[in-house]
């Protein structure tokens, strides 16, 4: 038999091990971006851009909730 997974409690955040914030973006396409723009990034912006990307989701979820919608679209970010 296959073992369910544990449902994650509503509105929890995925954490890694150590109780960082798992990644959301991917480190060699950002960096390789800044590059393309002939700039380099610092080790600390990867950080800082992930937790952006957390911010901007929340937020759209928050607004989700309150359109009464269990969907995040485009207008929500």
């Amino acid at each position: 038999m296959a073992k369910k997974a544990a449902k994650k409690a509503k509105g929890s955040k995925p954490v890694a091990k150590g109780g960082k914030k798992e990644m959301l973006v991917v480190a060699s396409k950002v960096k390789a971006y800044v590059k393309s723009k002939g700039m380099m990034s610092s080790s600390e912006s990867l950080g800082a851009l992930n937790d952006a990307v957390y911010g901007i989701l929340d937020n759209a979820i928050v607004r989700t909730q309150g359109n009464r919608r269990s969907t995040v679209k485009p207008q929500d970010l």
